[in-house]
């Protein structure tokens, strides 16, 4: 079984239950969550103005391979609504589900696929929920950073009773 650690995020409708409905649809995806994080609330980082993201983390074990866990990934987002407009990278979204991690794999087949995801180093939104989930050890497997633990970040709150 693989070790993967993936990203939640939703600014539209109800954003805790569409997050918590992605990681709920992963055991039948082939990926069964191991450790999920608390909530935690952001502003969004698009070029045009969005309501507020909720984000969270969770490591799951697979039997899949990478390719196919991004597929099931993509598959969870599509069954609960998620639209992805031509042209617009940064829209709104009821759910976003991203590979962050892959065991130790370096995956670089872009645009399908580019794991560890290109931007985690930069995300505190992502980072904080991941070191959540991450044991104690876990680094980025180019940079060799520490994973399990971020820096507080003023934009990333933790959602109370979340």
């Amino acid at each position: 079984m693989a070790v993967a650690y993936l990203a939640f995020g939703s600014n539209l409708g109800d954003r805790a239950a569409s997050i918590a409905a992605a990681m709920a649809r992963l055991p039948a995806a082939g990926a069964i969550v191991r450790a999920r994080s608390p909530l935690y609330e952001t502003e969004a980082v698009a070029p045009d103005p969005q309501p507020p993201y909720l984000n969270a983390a969770a490591r799951v074990e697979t039997a899949l391979d990478a390719r196919a866990l991004l597929g099931a990934c993509l598959a969870v987002e599509a069954a609960l609504g998620r639209v992805r407009p031509p042209g617009q990278l940064h829209a709104a979204r009821v759910i976003d589900v991203d590979l962050l991690l892959f065991d130790d794999q370096i995956i670089d087949d872009p645009p399908a696929l580019v794991v560890p995801h290109p931007r985690l180093l930069e995300r505190p939104f992502v980072l904080i929920p991941l070191a959540d989930v991450a044991p104690p050890g876990l680094v980025h497997p180019v940079t060799g950073a520490r994973l399990d633990r971020a820096a507080p970040a003023p934009g990333v709150r933790r959602r109370d009773g979340a």
